[in-house]
């Protein structure tokens, strides 16, 4: 905040002496100032006053000769008004429309552009507006883009694809039933699988603390280590509690492993949790391993209903609206946020940094190594899918089903 009061405070002076200083007498006003305000003086004075870092150090040079030297005479030439060289857009008035026609976002669809396939880089805008007849640095590029209003920008993940006409309704049709299992004091989890993990001494995007000059050494390459693989996290949040499970599997992400991680945290920490409940509500997105259309993550979901003696409820998001499951921003993120720049070298690393992200909110989350082998490429029949004891809600019955108790197993 002092940084930004003493810039504005050196634009406040020049706007009140601008008017009655000549060229040399503002060059050297400004450099004046530049020195008062010390390490970084060039650049804050050139924000405050818009006059050319280049212009604020000639007049520091010339203080300086002339406090070397007493005798040392500066220059007294003074150019008239308007005088020195034209500005690029004044000597070229064609360069700022040529520069916006290259920038423009049909650009790379044109193909007359020389920029079609091209990185839109500074030099190689320069290039191109050189071949036209418009000769130009790559620095005087970047000024005339600025001006105009551009700035360097990444991709923005914003696009989501043609929406569900049935969307908003889905959202609200959780929303509603979510709240009815709280308020009934009923067990509410948002499960799905976390983006695979390679095991071993491979670089994890992020920084973290360390000595200077000392960060950790990690391979090269990532090619996945033989013995070590990679890793599945599944994940079981209670919205509810604000408590999270993860099963880290070491085989493959199917259905069955995502309900026997539900299993799991119901075993672990559900029962213990909610020892009245009548019925367990979930929300899951609607494709992967528990994806509205999988009909082994049906058949699994039978099992684990006679199990525990529950009905099951599953409401599944629309296509495409993935980010809206509440374990994304309320436990994934947490749990990436917590490993950020570290190694995840081994399995009990990997555990161990799950089972220790926590939040000031309160999240908790347990974890535990899931060693199971789950096969791909089960089949289900027609006659296994009709045997279920499954009831499909009157709205959108392939995204909101219960999946009923056929038998209690003690």
């Amino acid at each position: 905040m002092q940084l930004a009061a003493a810039i504005e405070q050196i634009e406040s002076k020049y706007r009140s002496l601008a008017s009655v200083l000549d060229e040399r007498a503002r060059r050297h006003w400004a450099a004046t100032e530049a020195r008062a305000y010390g390490w970084g003086g060039v650049s804050a004075v050139s924000d405050a006053t818009g006059m050319s870092p280049n212009t604020i150090r000639k007049g520091l040079a010339e203080l300086a000769a002339r406090e070397g030297d007493p005798a040392c005479e500066v220059s007294s030439r003074l150019r008239k008004p308007g005088g020195g060289r034209k500005r690029l857009i004044e000597s070229d008035p064609q360069l700022s429309v040529e520069l916006d026609r290259l920038v423009a976002p049909v650009t790379r669809g044109d193909p007359e552009s020389a920029l079609r396939w091209t990185c839109k880089s500074t030099n190689h805008l320069a290039h191109e507006l050189s071949q036209q007849g418009h000769p130009v640095s790559a620095r005087a590029v970047a000024q005339l883009l600025n001006e105009a209003g551009y700035s360097l920008q990444g991709n923005r993940k914003t696009l989501e694809g043609t929406a569900h006409p049935d969307r908003n309704a889905q959202f609200e049709h959780i929303n509603a039933k979510v709240k009815r299992f709280q308020q009934r004091g009923q067990p509410v989890i948002s499960v799905d699988t976390k983006k695979k993990e390679l095991v071993g001494p491979y670089k994890n995007h992020g920084r973290e603390w360390q000595r200077k000059g000392e960060p950790e050494r990690v391979d090269v390459h990532d090619f996945p280590d033989p013995e070590l693989g990679k890793v599945i996290p599944y994940g079981v949040f209670d919205m509810s509690r604000n408590e999270g499970w993860v099963s880290v599997g070491i085989d493959h992400d199917t259905a069955q492993f995502a309900v026997q991680a539900i299993g799991r945290w119901w075993h672990k920490m559900g029962s213990k949790r909610y020892p009245q409940a009548s019925a367990l509500l979930i929300t899951a997105d609607g494709g992967g391993s528990n994806g509205s259309r999988c009909r082994l993550w049906k058949v699994a979901l039978q099992t684990l209903a006679a199990r525990l003696g529950l009905p099951v409820h599953v409401c599944h998001f629309p296509p495409g609206t993935s980010k809206w499951n509440k374990i994304e921003h309320r436990m994934f993120s947490h749990i990436t946020q917590n490993w950020r720049g570290r190694p995840l070298v081994s399995h009990e690393v990997i555990v161990n940094l799950i089972a220790n992200t926590t939040t000031r909110a309160g999240l908790k989350i347990r974890a535990e190594l899931d060693r199971g082998k789950y096969p791909t490429g089960i089949k289900i029949t027609d006659a296994q899918l009709a045997s279920l004891n499954l009831k499909l809600d009157n709205f959108h019955g392939d995204w909101n089903y219960s999946v009923l108790p056929a038998r209690k197993i003690n």
